[in-house]
């Protein structure tokens, strides 16, 4: 494996890239950067800071990594962004250190999909298998679980979390949680709409268990019940079910609150 060093390139004499690298015309690669073999960073990027990246990534134009988290109370600390192998970050992605008050770290797994304009702010924290459209912006302190996916032009407010398997619409505002196996989507307050069906057939999830995640979205969302009673009933009735207990464990974690359920029903 050759790496590839384009001669207009700035790389410190500090950075470690490991066998098979490239790095295209004009980026700059900081003092305390990590790349792993074969990445490929095209033109134009920057990657500064406590930056590493792991193997067979692809980091394309204007793309700026570990840049510092813009929070008014950071003040030069030692923070990372630390990102897995298989990520894919296109055009004019930014991807911003942590913050000491919030763990310090900013962290991408493996196998990602980043498109263009996507923001990560500081203190993120993505799983595997997320895919982001264009333009979609995450505030500070934020959790996405493995496979889920963020429409374009959304925008996701602090703290909150989105589960694994959720999905976003577009032009959506989330400022509460979006529990595993939903889709959300609403332009000024994001609202709950069923269960992901789609996503979850397409990642060979079984008849059997969508319905019963439709029954349990049912009970929780769409009952007369108050929500911590229906809580309780499906915690009662479904709890021998995995998925159902991973749903009710995020549930009991949430610090901003769930998403609302829509009162029309749902269009599947």
């Amino acid at each position: 494996m050759t790496t590839k060093l384009h001669s207009t390139a700035v790389i410190h004499g500090k950075a470690e890239l490991a066998e098979g690298v490239t790095v295209g015309p004009y980026s700059i690669i900081g003092e305390h950067v990590r790349i792993g073999r074969r990445t490929r960073i095209e033109g134009h990027v920057v990657i500064e800071g406590w930056t590493e990246i792991g193997e067979d990534c692809q980091v394309h134009s204007f793309v700026s990594i570990g840049a510092p988290p813009q929070h008014l109370q950071y003040k030069g600390e030692k923070t990372f962004v630390r990102i897995g192998n298989n990520n894919i970050l296109r055009e004019y992605v930014t991807v911003n250190r942590g913050t000491t008050f919030g763990g310090g770290v900013t962290s991408l797994e493996h196998h990602n999909v980043l498109m263009a304009y996507v923001h990560i702010a500081h203190d993120c924290h993505l799983g595997s298998h997320v895919v982001m459209a264009n333009a979609a912006s995450l505030a500070g302190h934020i959790t996405i679980g493995d496979h889920a996916i963020v429409g374009g032009l959304s925008g996701v407010h602090q703290y909150v979390r989105l589960g694994a398997y959720s999905m976003v619409g577009g032009c959506s505002a989330l400022g509460q949680d979006v529990p595993p196996f939903m889709r959300a989507a609403g332009g000024y307050r994001a609202r709950l709409f069923g269960v992901n069906t789609i996503g979850l057939k397409r990642l060979g999830v079984s008849d059997d268990r969508i319905r019963l995640l439709k029954r349990v979205y049912r009970a929780l969302f769409r009952s007369d019940l108050r929500f911590a009673d229906a809580v309780k009933q499906v915690r009662d009735e479904f709890d021998d079910s995995r998925d159902v207990r991973e749903l009710l464990a995020f549930i009991d974690g949430t610090k901003r609150g769930i998403c609302k359920g829509m009162d029309e029903r749902e269009g599947e």
